[in-house]
């Protein structure tokens, strides 16, 4: 089983998924653990001090200009977990929250935190053991942390609250921790408020949204590939000179990985009749311009979600040569901010290859394919509502492509009187590429008919998409039947990696 190690330098996407969807192991360094320890031993001098330090020995937020006496501390650290874990709503996924918890286990590890030892090794148990806080799908502003989604976490560390076992089933978490030998831990000055102030929620959605993504825009070029040929497109648009004097990266890598599954066919270039077609429309000559650009915009997800990765929030946070201070670190702008982006570059990639799916529906503008693809247009209706739900699903990452960043409702009795909003951001993300894939997955079905029904010779690639797609459970042409199955046979197989793997079998890998 492959053990994830956290040092005190951050992580990295590969470790937060390997934990959030593997089954990775966590242990964390005796490097790491040294500098928590030494952290620790800082803001246990300043708690035996008088003077009073935010956090320490003060209340949090609009209450931090109370000083609180050592005998309370402890039920102030407690409480602060209790009152916070406030969540409403659905449940968050499984893979969202064990994301949550690594991310605040890095940054507890990095000896910026003022933790003790014991919650570290008690959060990496908790891990470990396969259990899940119940989280909930409301709670956060995306400032001084993801509060109430940490909060329920740090409850289960403390034993309380309900959590979801290694079986799948939700139970009293002191039972669970029972169960696996873990002892809950009793908070101690500053422990609590470190348990909670940190963009780990919204961050770890981040970096499954980046990997979700970088597979989906490789699909969405192999579908666009196979749109062109069944619309017997020209794929000398997509030649590399044509995109070197425009040299956005992501368009170029898009053109080359349609040129790849395109080379070897023999239906491009040609025309209905020998009719003349000087241009292909957008949606097919412009796709590498548009896929580029999500590409290029999930290259600068990716920069901001490294940097964050490599971050140490907290406040305050312990420095180097000692100080505590106080800072704004926890505020989500620049992760929130390119959540949105990846939001309204998923909805346009969704949109144009909604346009290519109806162009390859519409008799009078796929040159010779039959209507709606249909056996018998008029008896049959084909792919028809399938382009209706395909079209459905972009409306609604349209709306979803709304930036949340853009708001603030200010809390804390105005101490927090400007927020990110990026929990609400990533929230919306994750809907926004579930229906992406759906998308995807319908234009597969389309153009996979539309080439079989095309008949001639298609690239080697197209070929092997279509015998995979086909084993994968997607019916081709034929009289009308049952399609929903169809089209979720085709969803899986976008979503599993099927259709970027099937043409990789002939293109080798793609971009």
């Amino acid at each position: 089983m492959h053990t994830v190690v956290v040092e005190t330098a951050g992580t990295t996407a590969e470790d937060v998924l390997a934990v959030s969807r593997g089954t990775a192991r966590v242990t964390v360094s005796a490097d790491a653990l040294a500098a928590v320890a030494a952290a620790r031993q800082v803001i246990d001098d300043l708690a035996a001090k008088p003077d009073p330090v935010y956090g320490v020995s003060t209340g949090f937020g609009a209450l931090a200009v109370r000083h609180i006496s050592p005998e309370l501390r402890t039920q102030l650290q407690r409480n602060i977990v209790r009152s916070h874990a406030a969540g409403m709503g659905p449940r968050v996924e499984r893979e969202v929250v064990r994301a949550l918890m690594f991310l605040r286990l890095k940054t507890l590890a990095s000896g910026r935190t003022g933790v003790r030892p014991l919650v570290v090794e008690t959060m990496a148990a908790l891990l470990n053991a396969g259990i899940t806080p119940v989280v909930h799908e409301y709670g956060s502003l995306g400032c001084s942390g993801d509060l109430a989604p940490l909060s329920h976490c740090a409850l289960t560390l403390m034993g309380e609250g309900d959590a979801e076992g290694p079986d799948g089933v939700v139970r009293p978490a002191a039972e669970l921790l029972a169960e696996h030998g873990i002892e809950p831990v009793e908070l101690r000055e500053k422990e609590g408020l470190a348990l909670l102030n940190g963009t780990d929620g919204m961050l770890g959605m981040l970096v499954m949204a980046c990997a979700d993504l970088a597979r989906l825009i490789t699909s969405a070029d192999i579908t666009a590939a196979l749109s062109l040929e069944a619309l017997l497109g020209s794929e000398k648009v997509l030649a590399p000179e044509l995109h070197t004097i425009r040299p956005h990266p992501g368009q170029g890598a898009s053109a080359a990985n349609m040129l790849k599954v395109l080379a070897g066919s023999a239906l491009t270039g040609h025309h209905q009749d020998d009719a003349p077609r000087v241009q292909d429309a957008y949606s097919i000559r412009c796709a590498p311009q548009v896929a580029g650009a999500v590409r290029d915009t999930l290259d600068h997800a990716r920069l901001v979600a490294g940097r964050e990765l490599a971050a140490a929030v907290d406040n305050p946070v312990v420095l180097p040569d000692g100080r505590v201070e106080s800072n704004g670190n926890f505020h989500g702008a620049p992760v929130a901010y390119v959540l949105d982006f990846l939001a309204i570059a998923a909805a346009d990639l969704g949109s144009i290859a909604e346009r290519r799916t109806d162009r390859l529906l519409d008799k009078n503008r796929s040159h010779g394919l039959p209507a709606f693809l249909a056996h018998d247009a008029g008896v049959d209706s084909g792919l028809m509502i399938a382009q209706y739900t395909q079209a459905a699903l972009v409306s609604e990452m349209k709306r979803l492509a709304v930036p949340a960043s853009v708001d603030s409702i200010p809390s804390s009795a105005m101490q927090e009187d400007h927020v990110s909003m990026g929990w609400s951001a990533a929230r919306k993300l994750r809907t926004a590429v579930d229906a992406l894939t759906r998308v995807v997955a319908v234009e597969l079905v389309a153009a996979t008919r539309a080439v079989e029904l095309r008949g001639g010779e298609p690239a080697p690639a197209t070929r092997a998409v279509l015998e995979a797609v086909r084993a994968a459970g997607v019916g081709g042409p034929g009289e009308d039947r049952f399609l929903a199955p169809d089209l979720a046979a085709a969803e899986a197989f976008v979503r599993s990696g099927g259709l970027v793997a099937a043409a990789e079998t002939v293109t080798g890998p793609l971009a």
